[in-house]
């Protein structure tokens, strides 16, 4: 594990140093980059790229859990990933306590603007390690499992407010694909559909809420149900490049005797430059299903 987050802490710093040096020559000398919410894009495609000059501002889909409404340009790529990330959960009953402790390092969603509307994603939990341990009258059990996670493909597209304007909705349709080792995922595909909106408030407050609906596996394997995912999210710039978030995150399913879960969450963003951001939060549950606490930071990149 050591190994793994030096190697991982390399990488970032080599990365970053890079991303710094791309970013300099991103822009041609005395050009400066267009802002232009009106203008018509829809000539570009993967084929076609979008000029730089014209790229709207980034956006991403973490580190809250609410989806953006905002594709990569046509033509553009850019990764998201947790560069680590730490899940604690505890849970006592009847006299006996379980225990898990879980790492995930570098899991990312790598995009690709495919239209001005529209992107295509690729998401890999890359590396985990769960740890869980129970421990009751006269016994005690320990598991640990580790390797490679599950793969989800979505697919974004932008209904309104791409290139700007007060508010901007799309839809997210995804897959998930059984790709896990060592007992880390359910080996069954999943999907659902995720309809984000972004709202700009008064006093430089932004606002993102999100609906989704989910088909899963059932805990006992014999059929699938529904899950209805919500949550709501308000940002705000704090100092220079710096912002922060607070979120509400709830997800209810309709499995039988399954319990709501609900988060509360906070965390930071910082602008490098206009093409890469850092971040780092804390997810904290609110209800006994959910995961004690969560910590994690992370990297975003467009290119």
């Amino acid at each position: 594990m050591r190994l793994i987050l030096f190697r991982s802490l390399a990488f970032v710093v080599s990365f970053g140093r890079a991303s710094l040096a791309d970013d300099t020559s991103a822009t041609p000398a005395g050009t400066e980059k267009v802002d232009r919410p009106g203008m018509d894009k829809s000539q570009y495609s993967f084929f076609n790229p979008t000029p730089r000059e014209y790229l709207r501002e980034m956006n991403t889909d973490r580190p809250d859990k609410t989806e953006s409404p905002y594709t990569v340009d046509a033509g553009h790529f850019q990764i998201e990933m947790d560069l680590v990330s730490y899940t604690h959960d505890r849970q006592d009953s009847d006299g006996a306590v379980r225990r898990t402790d879980a790492w995930a390092i570098a899991p990312f969603n790598l995009k690709v603007g495919l239209c001005n509307r529209a992107d295509l994603q690729v998401a890999l939990q890359t590396w985990n390690e769960v740890e869980t341990s129970a421990r009751g009258p006269g016994r005690a059990v320990r598991q640990r499992s580790r390797g490679l996670g599950d793969l989800t493909i979505r697919m974004k597209y932008n209904f309104w407010g791409d290139d700007g304007g007060p508010t901007a909705f799309g839809a997210i349709p995804f897959v998930k694909l059984p790709t896990s080792q060592d007992k880390l995922g359910n080996n069954r595909v999943e999907g659902g559909l995720i309809f984000p909106l972004e709202v700009e408030l008064p006093r430089g407050f932004g606002m993102g809420l999100m609906t989704e609906l989910d088909v899963n596996r059932d805990n006992a394997g014999k059929g699938y149900h529904f899950e209805f995912v919500n949550s709501i999210t308000f940002s705000h710039d704090l100092v220079g490049r710096l912002a922060g978030y607070v979120e509400f995150f709830s997800a209810a399913s309709s499995e039988r005797d399954a319990d709501w879960v609900g988060t509360a969450d906070l965390g930071l963003t910082y602008g490098l430059t206009e093409n890469v951001q850092l971040d780092a939060g804390v997810n904290f549950g609110v209800t006994k299903s959910a995961d004690d606490v969560n910590a994690f930071a992370g990297l975003s990149w467009r290119f």
